[in-house]
């Protein structure tokens, strides 16, 4: 009776998880058929699943500087995320390695801040935001963009490294201080090569948040030179050049950059990288 229901669990474990499964994949199922069909099949008033006749059409026309300039969004997207990712990766380690390590007044205070982020939503920061970036003379440029990124991904960057730092063991570091090394070398030379899969995740995470940005690229660019693939894809919808196949098709190659990026880093993304640092 026992082994009946511990088949029965399983089975319903593995049958609730195809369905969440297939519930969960099926519009992306969807975008990739409608990509492949010819324009008046993917609005027929009668769809199939599958298209009746493929095409690669949508594919080649978005790589098409004059139905679509793919590229350009593409290349400003990617500058925009690689670049607001390493800089809040790199201030969040010195950031979170000052609340993990260092001991001083109203550090209690700072790392509790970093809760209150989570309170309010991001189109509260559009008006400071905004008054800055046009104060420095950057609006309608990828650097305004690439500062509210950092702006954007610096409070969870360093609220997650910090936690990351935190189990690195001290006796580690003061090994270091013994043979000789200051700070800034524990930093970069022990630390972040033992914090590796944190920063990872975190990287991962900034790219992600700035790669999908609609709200402060659609305001903070102006012109369509400067368009990152989220407002670009948005601005096609306007054109006569719009159809469902060629927007499902752009929608999926967007979306590639981060399912790669999460492929690749898959190894680094797991724990017990400091286990048997620190002997004895």
């Amino acid at each position: 009776m026992a082994i009946n229901k511990r088949t029965l669990k399983r089975v319903g474990f593995y049958a609730g998880l195809v369905a969440f499964l297939f519930f969960t994949l099926l519009p992306f199922f969807v975008m990739l058929m409608t990509s492949f069909k010819s324009p008046k099949e993917a609005i027929s008033l009668h769809p199939t699943l599958l298209p009746q006749h493929w095409t690669l059409e949508h594919y080649l026309d978005i790589f098409n500087p004059l139905i679509f300039p793919f590229v350009t969004y593409f290349r400003n997207s990617l500058v925009v995320a690689v670049s607001a990712s390493v800089v809040a990766v790199f201030i969040g380690i010195l950031g979170a390695y000052a609340l993990s390590r260092l001991r001083f007044k109203g550090r209690t205070t700072i790392n509790a801040s970093f809760y209150t982020v989570y309170m309010f939503s991001g189109i509260l920061l559009v008006v400071p935001l905004f008054k800055i970036i046009t104060a420095l003379g950057i609006y309608d440029t990828e650097l305004a963009l690439i500062v509210t990124m950092v702006t954007q991904t610096l409070p969870t960057a360093v609220f997650m490294l910090k936690s990351y730092f935190d189990t690195i063991p001290d006796e580690i570091e003061e090994a270091a201080m013994v043979d000789g090394l200051n700070r800034l070398q524990i930093i970069f030379y022990i630390t972040v090569p033992l914090a590796i899969s944190g920063l990872v995740s975190v990287f991962v995470y900034c790219f992600m948040v700035a790669w999908n940005d609609y709200l402060f690229a659609s305001i903070f660019l102006s012109s369509a030179s400067n368009f990152t693939l989220p407002v670009g894809l948005n601005a096609l919808f306007s054109t006569p050049d719009y159809v469902w196949g060629r927007m499902m098709a752009a929608s999926l190659v967007t979306a590639l950059p981060v399912i790669l990026m999460y492929a690749l880093s898959e190894r680094f993304i797991k724990s017990g990288l400091t286990a048997g640092g620190v002997k004895g």
